[in-house]
């Protein structure tokens, strides 16, 4: 059983120490693959052209993913590449259906060995399967159907030999959709630091017992993509405002650490961009994506996010035919020149390497306080903020969000951030709802739950409430 971690101190002390391509507690693969020990590397991730995924269209769906892993592999040796990540992000269908994830899996591993003894490349396969415990089915997030086969995504993929696990769990998504909505800070704290969390912790800690018995795979982490990153691209489409946004990837911090704190050693998911906060507290490996992953969504942050990366991605690309050749040969190529200039400057030195990274992150920082967060500077801050706070996930969410606004006011004060009237207007509102809400967790979730009109979040699906009580004692 897997033995949970305390984080009451920051791994790094110096923020000159936080850089790209090296970690305190580096990780490496079956085929030799060593990350975050002075080399930043790939992370391509692609998927299918629309189509349906069905008994009857695997052969093809295999057919394209053998194309697909050929021919970023092969690129890869073609322009030197010592060693990359392929993710494999299964599809809503392949989670459903494990035995269809689980053939693509076997399929990318089986490549991935073909060209380390062909070539000595070092390729990983990170298995990303899809969380289906959401919707009106699933009467519980850790029970039942959804949950099995969440499971059984999990092990087969271990039995497989997947390098790394990983997933974009959804555990209070749909309060936290809600608080975007309405812009309800609250919602948003509520979500991320006691829904979000009790889940991790559940998810996670059965994610690390698999890992723990395979023989090859590791536990590498979650991300806070369906509650972050949709808050990112709301307020890239001024739908929301983008201080709202930044505060919603502080906060997801916190939720996306559980799984390290549960076992997972890293790297952590790519579009969990709280990775650099990630880093500073544990000292692990992260994936990062942003200028490279403009295929996959836009941002505000594309320089920024490389400040601290040891694996970059592309976040995710479909397999379609561009005039130079299929999208994900392409993004293997693009990712591989960002990594070799990352890699340049550590060879010439740790002033190099900080003037490089410090670039990335001025480039970006002034403009948008979703990138000015991400600052290693400012990321510091709100790792020592959250260690700092009494170990209670809820009260680490709430004094990370007041910390952010807080960063972010003084930084506009000082000249560092440029923010307009609006954005003003929405961080006294939300340090004021903060500042309101009770430090106690259970009267937290009774108000939540008394004040709740959204028929997508059921408390019982949590164990939380009069319902699930009732069932817990009929048990």
């Amino acid at each position: 059983m897997t033995t949970k971690k305390s984080f009451t101190t920051t791994a790094y002390t110096n923020v000159d120490d936080l850089v790209f391509g090296q970690s305190l507690y580096p990780v490496t693969t079956k085929r030799g693959l060593e990350v975050g020990k002075g080399q930043v590397y790939p992370e391509v991730n692609f998927t299918l052209p629309p189509m349906l995924i069905e008994e009857e269209s695997m052969p093809k769906v295999i057919d394209i993913y053998k194309e697909i892993m050929t021919g970023v592999s092969q690129r890869a040796v073609d322009l030197s590449v010592p060693g990359f990540v392929a993710e494999f992000e299964w599809l809503p269908a392949m989670s459903f259906n494990p035995d269809f994830g689980l053939q693509v899996t076997q399929v990318l591993e089986d490549i991935a060995e073909d060209f380390f003894q062909k070539y000595g490349t070092k390729i990983a396969v990170r298995s990303t399967p899809v969380d289906i415990r959401e919707g009106k089915t699933v009467m519980n997030m850790w029970h039942g159907e959804a949950w099995d086969k969440v499971m059984r995504t999990f092990q087969g993929s271990a039995d497989i030999g997947s390098d790394l696990l990983a997933i974009e769990s959804v555990g209070g998504k749909d309060v936290h959709d809600e608080g975007l909505m309405y812009c309800d800070v609250e919602k948003i704290i509520f979500a991320l630091g006691v829904l979000g969390c009790r889940d991790m912790e559940q998810l996670w800690g059965a994610i690390c017992d698999i890992a723990d018995k395979s023989k090859f795979s590791i536990a590498s982490g979650d991300t806070a993509c369906g509650f972050a990153n949709t808050a990112m691209v709301l307020a890239d489409r001024h739908m929301i405002p983008k201080s709202l946004s930044a505060v919603s990837r502080a906060c997801s911090a916190v939720r996306t650490m559980v799984a390290n704190e549960m076992g997972a050693i890293g790297p952590d998911k790519d579009c969990g961009y709280e990775g650099v906060v990630i880093k500073a507290i544990t000292g692990m490996p992260v994936t990062m994506e942003g200028r490279s992953a403009a295929c996959a969504h836009l941002s505000n942050v594309g320089n920024v996010a490389a400040c601290v990366a040891d694996l970059w991605s592309n976040e995710s690309v479909q397999h379609v035919k561009l005039l130079s050749g299929f999208t994900d040969v392409i993004s293997m190529e693009q990712l591989t020149y960002d990594c070799r200039l990352m890699n340049e400057a550590t060879k010439r030195g740790p002033e190099a390497a900080l003037l490089l990274r410090d670039l990335h992150a001025d480039s970006d920082s002034s403009l948008d306080p979703q990138a000015y967060i991400l600052r290693p500077d400012i990321a510091m801050k709100l790792a020592q903020g959250i260690v700092s706070t009494e170990n209670s996930h809820y009260l680490r969410t709430k004094g990370v969000a007041a910390l952010t606004l807080d960063l972010i006011t003084e930084g506009h004060d000082k000249g560092e951030l440029v923010l307009d009237d609006r954005e003003l207007t929405y961080i006294d509102m939300m340090s004021e709802t903060i500042a309101n809400m009770t430090n106690d967790e259970d009267e937290l979730i009774d108000k939540m739950i008394s004040e709740n009109t959204n028929a997508k979040f059921r408390p019982e699906m949590y164990d939380l409430g009069e319902t699930a009580e009732a069932q817990r004692n009929a048990a």
